[in-house]
């Protein structure tokens, strides 16, 4: 059923008949869209439904178009961004729209900066109104700080600092929480839900069921670039929002496999990390992390924003650009891993959680993408084999089921899902034993993510041991054979999945409700890992004929 069009006083955007093309493809057909003041407003659907395309009209940044725009029954039509963010509306962009080389505090306040005189800028109002703003938001970060410097989750806090900075009546969020922790997630939906009772009204676009079930009050759900449905969230199911979403039924379970308990394919011992600060000193991030992974096992790993999740992966890969300590054994070998390079050799690879800025050449081909880790082992007479890279790249595109024109197709054209698909390919092309994933499904929809988890339960099940970061525990616990918690660089304990919980992992992360219920950080036994209902038979010795393990249809 489609909910009626609210009255206009109540209206704080509309969005009537809205129809887009690109290069003659039409991407929206006839769209109607509305939100009002105060409220919650869901915009649900998989990548490349027309979701952001949409909010880039009704936010100024793409000014062609047919359709009409209205605010409380007043007609819009915005030339620029800022003529929009002078009507009150302002966006808060899934891909992170700030300037590394600046502070936070001028990322903040970019063209809107205090003023000495109308002419100088006014450093020390400056910081003082970041702060403040940073502080009202909960976030404890150095307006001073360099955003280059920041973590990918930490820059997501300023994009959004810098939206709410502009005080908007119309506030649009686009995957806001896609780099957050759950402590983060919380502290964002708070403001969320006293900027509504403000009356500012919220269009937010996520690919979270359980997001979107605790914070709208009305959802829309877009298909091919159409409306499919408008309905109070209280008259819908998640099931029914995924349904309309990708026209199908999804499934997310989790298939029966047992790791190999006898093969321990990476030990890590007292791993430990100090970054160089940039007044002088060092700062320890990671202190006596030990564990162990067995072959076909899934090892996650939980913890806060700045527990030193990221910092693990990057350690044991040789990428991290600090002091290193610990010992790190590889199949029962002990290896020296100084660089990415080194990793490689010793059969690791890694996908890191920002797949643009570090896992992509945007602007080059698939083929060029997926042969690159790979290019050393590949050259003949010191020279690229095309024919290989060919091939190589046709069979990831059909193990991998990477939706694409062809191979010579540039990534940046690709949907979020299917570039994380590329990023996946071009490390399984070298034929690793041991997989690190940092974020494998953020920013991509539900019906991208089932076949992330399908594909790496089928690696899993070839015996590949994997190790995944993620901010999104329901993935953890749907994932993990085992979860390693981390809390302020240190190991604060390891589940077994029938120990496994939310509650259990936060209480472990959260170093108020570990001291309350009686726990501090420190080393932790590697339990074996168990899974009910697996099979018996251990994963088999003999590898696929193609890296790429084919996808079910």
């Amino acid at each position: 059923m489609l909910a009626t069009r609210p009255e206009p006083s109540d209206v704080a955007l509309e969005a009537r008949g809205i129809s887009k093309r690109f290069a003659g493809v039409p991407v929206l057909d006839d769209v109607d869209f509305s939100v009002e003041a105060g409220e919650v407003h869901a915009l649900v659907g998989e990548n490349g439904a027309g979701k952001s395309t949409l909010m880039k009209i009704v936010s100024g940044i793409l000014t062609e178009f047919d359709g009409s725009l209205f605010s409380r029954g007043r007609s819009l039509r915005f030339t620029s961004v800022r003529e929009a963010q002078a009507a009150g509306i302002a966006i808060i962009h899934q891909e992170l729209n700030l300037i590394p080389e600046m502070t936070v505090a001028e990322n903040i306040f970019l063209g809107r900066e205090p003023r000495i005189a109308g002419l100088f800028v006014d450093r020390r109002a400056l910081g003082r109104a970041a702060r403040d703003l940073l502080t009202g938001f909960g976030v404890a970060l150095d307006p001073e700080t360099r955003v280059g410097s920041l973590r990918v989750g930490e820059q997501q806090l300023v994009e959004i600092a810098k939206a709410l900075s502009l005080e908007a009546r119309v506030l649009i969020m686009d995957e806001p929480t896609s780099a957050l922790s759950p402590s983060e997630c919380e502290r964002l939906f708070g403001i969320i839900r006293k900027l509504a009772a403000s009356g500012v009204a919220i269009v937010y676009i996520s690919h979270r069921m359980d997001e979107v079930s605790l914070l709208a009050d009305r959802v829309t759900v877009m298909r091919d670039g159409r409306r499919v449905l408008t309905a109070a969230m209280a008259e819908l199911t998640p099931e029914r929002i995924i349904a309309s979403m990708v026209g199908r039924d999804l499934s997310l379970a989790t298939p029966p496999h047992t790791p190999d308990r006898s093969a321990e394919a990476l030990t890590v011992h007292g791993l430990g990390l100090s970054l160089p600060q940039a007044r002088g000193g060092w700062k320890r991030v990671l202190r006596g992390v030990s564990f162990n992974l067995h072959r076909g096992e899934i090892l996650g790993i939980a913890g806060l924003l700045g527990s030193g999740r990221t910092e693990i992966l990057e350690t044991i890969f040789g990428a991290s650009m600090g002091r290193r300590e610990g010992r790190i054994v590889v199949d029962g070998a002990e290896a020296r891993i100084d660089s990415p390079r080194q990793a490689i050799r010793h059969g690791l690879a890694l996908v890191t959680e920002d797949r643009k800025a570090t896992g992509l050449l945007l602007q080059s081909a698939i083929r060029d993408n997926v042969s690159l880790p790979s290019q050393p082992l590949q050259r003949r007479f010191g020279l690229r084999d095309d024919g290989l890279e060919t091939r190589l790249a046709r069979e990831a595109i059909a193990g991998l089921s990477v939706r694409c024109r062809s191979d010579e197709q540039v990534v940046a054209e690709l949907s979020g899902g299917n570039q994380q698909k590329v990023v996946i390919a071009k490390w399984l092309a070298i034929g690793p034993r041991i997989l690190l994933l940092d974020e494998p499904t953020r920013g991509i929809d539900i019906g991208a993510k089932k076949e992330i988890y399908d594909l790496v339960f089928r690696l899993a099940g070839q015996g590949m041991a994997i190790l995944v970061v993620s901010s999104e525990l329901p993935e953890l616990l749907l994932l993990s054979d085992r979860i390693l918690v981390m809390q302020e660089g240190r190991q604060a304990g390891i589940l077994e999945r029938r120990e496994a919980s939310e509650e259990a992992i936060m209480t472990l992360a959260s170093p108020r409700r570990a001291e309350r219920a009686g726990l501090r950080a420190g080393p932790a036994t590697a339990h074996q890992p168990e899974r009910p209902g697996g099979s018996e038979n251990p994963p088999s010795d003999a590898p696929p004929s193609s890296p790429f393990p084919m996808s079910r249809q």
